[in-house]
């Protein structure tokens, strides 16, 4: 153990600048976004023609949902599906 205290470890997270905007925005959404793919995976889990819609054209069937196609979540989205 370093021998720091709540307050010394306060004192030196004060000091460090404050996270990028997009990080502190990217951490609020993360467990919506987190949710709706949940959901999208138990959808085509349930519906095999969805399924088969989703993986033809993954980013397309994302854009009909309303899911912007971004990398991570097209990737995620991939493991998931491939996993299930």
């Amino acid at each position: 153990m370093t021998g720091y205290d709540e307050q010394r470890i306060a004192a030196l997270l004060r000091l460090l600048p404050p996270p990028p905007t997009g990080w502190a925005q990217a951490a609020e959404e993360l467990p919506q976004a987190r949710a709706e793919l949940a959901a999208l995976v138990a959808h085509a889990e349930a519906d095999a023609a969805f399924r088969a819609r989703l993986v033809a054209d993954l980013e397309s069937a994302l854009e009909a949902e309303g899911i912007d196609p971004t990398p991570s979540v097209v990737a995620a989205l991939r493991v998931q599906l491939d996993a299930g």
